[in-house]
C-alpha cells in the first residue's frame, strides 16, 4: 500500500528567501520520528539549529534555509498507530502537528517543515533511488540476519549482545540501544556500501566535517574498521512494511526508512531541480551518527552529490542523572515543563546547560535555580536598577563621556570591549553555553559596577550628575549589547529589553554588539517590563 498523502511540505519563506539563487546559510535538524510525542531532547536539537540560524541572520546571512520536519514511515509507525487505535495517516498528522505546535511555542524559526509522507518528498526519494540505481549502486539479494524494529536498523552479530530477561530466558538485543532484535530472512535491494570506504576516509580527512572532535574520531574508527561498511539493505518487502515509499518499478518492495528519511534534506532544497547543496551544518543526536556519518555521505557520493560539509553531533539529556526513557517514566515534555519555567526559560536552560561533547542533566531544581539566578536576578535586576525612577529620574539612556568615568569602570569596559568577538567565536563553534557564559559574566560585572558606584547616592548630589550619567550609560550599554547577543538564545526576552531601551530594529544586528558611544540621548520606553518572573519553589 502506498502512503502517498495530500500533505504538502510546509514552508515559511519571506520574499528574500523565495528569490534565493545563492544561500546565505543552510542548516538542518534531523527529522523527528512520529512514534511518540516530542521530549526535551527533540527540542534541544531544534534549539541548536534555531540559535545557529538566528545568529547567522544577525551576521547578515538573511537568504537562508532552516529545515526540520517529521519522519513518518516504517514498521514502528505502523505499530504505534495500531497501538493507539488510530488510522495511519491521522496518527502521523497528530504527531506532526504536535511538533509544529511545539516549535511555534518555542520560537523555532524554521523556513521548511518536511513531512516524509508529502508527495514532494516521495517524488524526491524515488528520483534519488533511480539515480543510485542508474549508477550501478543497487542490487537485489537475500538478506538473512538480525533487524531491530525499534531502531529501524539491520545489525550484524558483532552489534548484538545477549541479556537475561525477567523470566530467566536469554534474548539478543542491540548492543548500542539495548532494544530487542528479530531474525529476518527476506529478499531486499542492497546498496553497495562496501565500495565507498576510501571515499568516506577521504571525506573524513577534514576534521571539521564532524564536530565535536570526539565524534569525528569515533566515526573515523568505524570507517577504518569496516564493520559498518557491509553492503546494506535499503528496502523491505511491502507485505511487511506497507507504510513506506514504494521502490520504483518494484512495488513489492518499499524503501528502507532511513534512506527515505535522509533524503528529506534534499527535499528541502527542491531536489532534483535545485543546486543549493550541501547544507552548512546538519544537527543530529549522537544516537544517529551511524546513519548520518556512514550511510548518508556514502549515498550522496554514490549519487554524484557532495557529502555533508559539517555534521554537528550533540549528546543526550539525562533526567536527575538517569537516562530518559518511557520505561523509567521520566520523559520530560517541554510543553508541560514550560508551564512552570516558561518557553523562554526552558530555551535558555537547554542552550545554557547543553553541551555537545557530553551528556547534560535536567532537574527541576537545577532549572529553577539557574533561571532565577541568571534571568531574574542578574539580567532582570540590572534592568530594574538602571531604569528605576529613583536613580534615573529622566528615564533616559544617557550619552557617554569618558572623562567622567571612574577607575571602577575599567573592569566593565574591558568586558564590554571583548564581548562581541568572544561570544561570536563560541557561537560559530555551536558552543552556545560558552557564549552565554561570557554574556552572564559581563552582566555580573555590570551589577558589581553599579553596586560599588552607588548611584542612589549620586542622584542626590548635583555635582555628581555626570558621574551618574556614566554609571547609567555603562549599565544600559551592557544591557543593550547583551540583549542583541542573546537574540539567538531567548529572542522574546531580548526583544522586550531592546524595546525598553528604544533600540531601532536597524541597530539589532551583530555589528551592534560592539560598544557604542552615543552621540545623543535616547529616552526609554514608558512601558513597564518584566523580563523574567522569579520562579517560586513548589
Amino acid at each position: 500500500m502506498s502512503c502517498m498523502l495530500s500533505t504538502k511540505i510546509f514552508l515559511r519563506l519571506n520574499s528574500t528567501q523565495s528569490n534565493c539563487k545563492k544561500l546565505g546559510y543552510f542548516i538542518t535538524t534531523p527529522i523527528f520520528y512520529v512514534n511518540a510525542s516530542p521530549h526535551i531532547g527533540h527540542l534541544y536539537s531544534a534549539l541548536i539549529a534555531d540559535a545557529a540560524y538566528r545568529f547567522n541572520y544577525l551576521l547578515g546571512k538573511n537568504c537562508s534555509i532552516f529545515s526540520t520536519g517529521t519522519d513518518e514511515h516504517g514498521l514502528k509507525i505502523q505499530q504505534a498507530a495500531n497501538n493507539n487505535k488510530i488510522e495511519l495517516s491521522k496518527y502521523c498528522d497528530k504527531i506532526a502537528n504536535e511538533y509544529e505546535h511545539l516549535f511555534k511555542k518555542f520560537d523555532i524559526d524554521y523556513t521548511h517543515f518536511i513531512r516524509t509522507t508529502s508527495e514532494e518528498h516521495i517524488a524526491a526519494v524515488q528520483h534519488f533511488w533511480k539515480v543510485l540505481e542508474s549508477r550501478g549502486n543497487i542490487f537485489k539479494a537475500n538478506y538473512t540476519g538480525w533487524y531491530c524494529t525499534a531502531d529501524e536498523s539491520f545489525l550484524s552479530e558483532t552489534q548484538l549482545k545477549t541479556i537475561t530477561v525477567s523470566d530467566g530466558s536469554q534474548v539478543k538485543v542491540s548492543a548500542e540501544s539495548g532494544r530487542p532484535v528479530e531474525w529476518t530472512d527476506e529478499i531486499n535491494f542492497k546498496f553497495k556500501l562496501s565500495k565507498y570506504q576510501d571515499d568516506l576516509l577521504h571525506w573524513l580527512k577534514d576534521e571539521k566535517v564532524v564536530q565535536p572532535a570526539k565524534f569525528h574520531k569515533l566515526l573515523l574508527s568505524w570507517v577504518k574498521d569496516g564493520e559498518l561498511l557491509q553492503d546494506v539493505s535499503i528496502s523491505r518487502p511491502s507485505h511487511r512494511v506497507h507504510w513506506a515509499v514504494p521502490v520504483p518499478a518494484s512495488e513489492d518492495q518499499s524503501v528502507y526508512v532511513w534512506l527515505d528519511a535522509l533524503v528529506n534534506y534534499l527535499t528541502a532544497v527542491g531536489y532534483p531541480e535545485s543546486s543549493l547543496w550541501p547544507p552548512n551544518c546538519q544537527v543530529l543526536g549522537k544516537d544517529i551518527l551511524k546513519f548520518h556519518g556512514v550511510y548518508w555521505p556514502a549515498f550522496l557520493i554514490a549519487s554524484g552529490l557532495q557529502p555533508p560539509s559539517n555534521l554537528l553531533v550533540h549528546s543526550h539529556w539525562t533526567v536527575n542523572g538517569e537516562k530518559m526513557s518511557k520505561s523509567q517514566g521520566n520523559v520530560v515534555s517541554p510543553v508541560q515543563a514550560a508551564k512552570t519555567f516558561t518557553e523562554s526559560g526552558l530555551r535558555y536552560f537547554l542552550l545554557r546547560e547543553g553541551t555537545n561533547h557530553s551528556d547534560s542533566n535536567y532537574s527541576e531544581i537545577k532549572v529553577m535555580r539557574l533561571l532565577n539566578a541568571e534571568l531574574a536576578d542578574t539580567l532582570g535586576n540590572l534592568l530594574n536598577r538602571c531604569t528605576g525612577t529613583t536613580v534615573n529620574v529622566q528615564q533616559y539612556f544617557p550619552q557617554f563621556d569618558v572623562q567622567y568615568c571612574q577607575p571602577d569602570a575599567k573592569g566593565l569596559l574591558l568586558a564590554l570591549d571583548s564581548l562581541s568577538d568572544e561570544v561570536a567565536d563560541h557561537f560559530k563553534q555551536f558552543n552556545f553555553y560558552k557564549g552565554v557564559d561570557v554574556i552572564i559574566s559581563t552582566l555580573r560585572e555590570a551589577n558589581r559596577f553599579f553596586e560599588i558606584s552607588q548611584p542612589w547616592k549620586l542622584c542626590k548630589s548635583p555635582d555628581s550628575e555626570h558621574h551618574l550619567a556614566c554609571v547609567l550609560h555603562l549599565t544600559m550599554e551592557t544591557l543593550r549589547m547583551s540583549s542583541i547577543a542573546l537574540q539567538p538564545i531567548v529572542p522574546q526576552i531580548a526583544k522586550l529589553l531592546l524595546d525598553k531601551l528604544q533600540i531601532p530594529h536597524s541597530e539589532r544586528s551583530w555589528e551592534f554588539t560592539k560598544r557604542q558611544t552615543n552621540d545623543k540621548i535616547r529616552f526609554l520606553n514608558s512601558d513597564k517590563v518584566m523580563l523574567f518572573k522569579k520562579i517560586l519553589n513548589k
